[in-house]
């Protein structure tokens, strides 16, 4: 097969292809150029004898040091401005962000359950009132211990942290109604599956029926005016059988454990040697009062745990570390109370920063602390904490 002989391209059409690729290379060139001047004149200096010399070292320094310093600051500040817009925006378009957060109040239509899926921790909910669901948001991130400050007003026991910040409920309406609700609910019969009466009285968590819930009462006012009031309104739980109690000999473990502090009475509470449902808040760092004839002062029998404050028992992090003597205090506070049977809890914990927090509860559970005292329900629910159950009966 015979081939035909390539013809060659025409001079003047060869002329247009090589103008056409030199106009090419040079657009190129041009795109380049105005890229790289686009580069340096965002390091290019402003400063007049950076303009006039620009290899000295005046000029070198403002390029490759000062402005990269500045333009790293302002990368810094618009991404701090991106976090608190995002804060603002979670706090304005998220009614609760707790229980946005936390599983969910009621999973099941079916279920009487309140607590599917919440998973009980060691913490205790400091000032639990200022949730925007008392009980409920601490409950829905699993707190085992919630605290509300009373103070009595005529017959009623008022909620908050100071007279001017009374909450418009009552320690009844907040707390011990919607607590005597889910327990009623939790241990009520089923049609097809009766309860069976062996198995105990169930509490409030649905993963851990067995564990107790601590509530923290701080008598903020004479406790010999709160104390009647407080036991009249814990009548339906105790008549239930709801309320951990001392029958003279053993501490018998239910779904509630009453816990008294601030002006509490000690001598009210100790007053019956044959029955206790309501437990003091013994002093962690006052533990070696002269003992008793019937044994120490402090004991299970009538108190139930043992609390200080953090700052003052022991100290502040300057170094964002326990220092050797800090980790011996710590030690020794907890080995005390141990050994009389109660269980530990501090307040006053460093909140800020996260990372110095995180420190010092990670600490605090390795050295056996009982329960964390938090304000961030959140961050206390992330924590990744030992697992294990807590204070069964």
């Amino acid at each position: 097969m015979a081939f035909s002989a390539l013809k060659p391209i025409p001079e003047h059409e060869a002329i247009i292809l090589i103008a056409e690729s030199d106009a090419m290379t040079l657009n190129l060139a041009k795109l380049k150029l105005n890229q790289l001047f686009f580069l340096s004149s965002v390091w290019r200096c402003s400063h007049p004898d950076c303009t006039a010399y620009p290899y000295s070292k005046g000029a070198i320094f403002c390029r490759l040091v000062q402005r990269p310093l500045w333009i790293l600051i302002l990368i810094l500040g618009v991404l701090n401005l991106l976090t608190v817009a995002w804060q603002c925006l979670l706090y304005l378009l998220v009614n609760d962000i707790e229980l946005f957060v936390f599983p969910g109040e009621r999973p099941s239509m079916f279920s009487n359950w309140s607590t599917h899926f919440v998973t009980p921790v060691r913490c205790h909910s400091h000032n639990d009132y200022w949730r925007r669901i008392p009980l409920q948001s601490a409950l829905a991130a699993g707190c085992i211990s919630v605290e509300a400050d009373v103070w009595s007003w005529g017959d009623e026991l008022l909620v908050g942290h100071s007279r001017y910040t009374v909450l418009p409920g009552t320690l009844h309406s907040l707390y011990l109604d919607p607590l005597l609700k889910i327990l009623d609910d939790h241990n009520a019969p089923s049609r097809t599956w009766p309860r069976v009466k062996t198995h105990g009285i169930a509490g409030v968590f649905a993963n851990d029926p067995m564990q107790t819930l601590t509530l923290l009462v701080d008598f903020k006012t004479d406790g010999d005016q709160i104390w009647p009031l407080l036991t009249e309104r814990l009548q339906s739980f105790r008549d239930k059988g709801y309320l951990t109690y001392f029958n003279g000999t053993d501490i018998i473990y239910r779904p509630v454990t009453v816990v008294a502090n601030g002006d509490a009475p000690f001598n009210l509470i100790t007053k019956s040697s044959t029955y206790r449902d309501i437990f003091y808040d013994a002093p962690l760092d006052n533990l070696t009062l002269p003992a008793s004839p019937m044994g120490p002062t402090y004991n299970p029998s009538n108190s139930y745990y043992a609390s200080a404050d953090f700052r003052k028992s022991i100290g502040t992090l300057p170094l964002s570390r326990l220092s050797d003597d800090q980790l011996s205090t710590l030690r020794r506070q907890v080995r005390a109370a141990h050994d009389l049977g109660l269980k530990v809890r501090y307040w006053g914990n460093p909140t800020w920063p996260v990372g110095l927090r995180n420190y010092v509860w990670n600490m605090l559970v390795q050295e056996g602390v009982d329960v964390i005292n938090t304000d961030d329900l959140r961050g206390t629910a992330r924590q990744d904490w030992t697992s294990h159950h807590w204070w069964k009966w």
